[in-house]
């Protein structure tokens, strides 16, 4: 599989998006005002959670970590609880190399590198834009794609722009 391929099918679908730690979740049970947080995830992605004690969310979908409170709510606490995650924030992704004002910006769902590249001041004179690579860790394993400036990025990607030599 070539990594053109790889990039593009990171971004298939964000619903199978899986958190990471930086990113604000909101969680919220149906009628249980006491169960109902939100919470910037820490570098070690794990969270304290009222009578479930430790729950490590790194690394799982909005719709596993769900499943996984309803389970640790039903029964013994609740009936049937009605159970809601939801990405209130991304944590954020990085771009360097070839643009005005290299930093780490805010993810929002829907940017392209070319995007990406605009919200840091854009392209510098010298930017080779057929020459960009993205850093993308997905499932503890770190991966270096070459895409394209239309191709899409996900929250904590880092985007190098090279240079261009005349």
């Amino acid at each position: 599989m070539s990594t053109k391929v790889l990039a593009q099918s990171g971004n298939a679908s964000m619903s199978q998006y899986q958190l990471g730690s930086g990113d604000k979740v909101s969680i919220s049970v149906f009628g249980q005002e006491e169960l109902s947080m939100e919470v910037r995830l820490p570098d070690v992605g794990t969270i304290n959670y009222p009578f479930l004690g430790e729950l490590k969310l790194v690394g799982l979908t909005a719709a596993e970590v769900e499943q996984l409170i309803h389970n640790g709510l039903l029964g013994d606490y609740l009936v049937n609880p009605s159970v809601s995650v939801s990405i209130v924030e991304y944590r954020p992704f990085f771009i360097d190399g070839e643009v005005k004002r290299p930093g780490g910006y805010p993810y929002q769902p829907g940017l392209t590198v070319n995007k990406a590249a605009a919200l840091a001041g854009g392209y510098t004179e010298r930017a080779a834009r057929d020459k960009i690579v993205i850093v993308r860790e997905s499932s503890n394993q770190t991966r270096e794609l070459t895409v394209t400036v239309s191709d899409m990025i996900q929250p904590g990607d880092i985007i190098t722009i090279n240079q261009r030599f005349f």
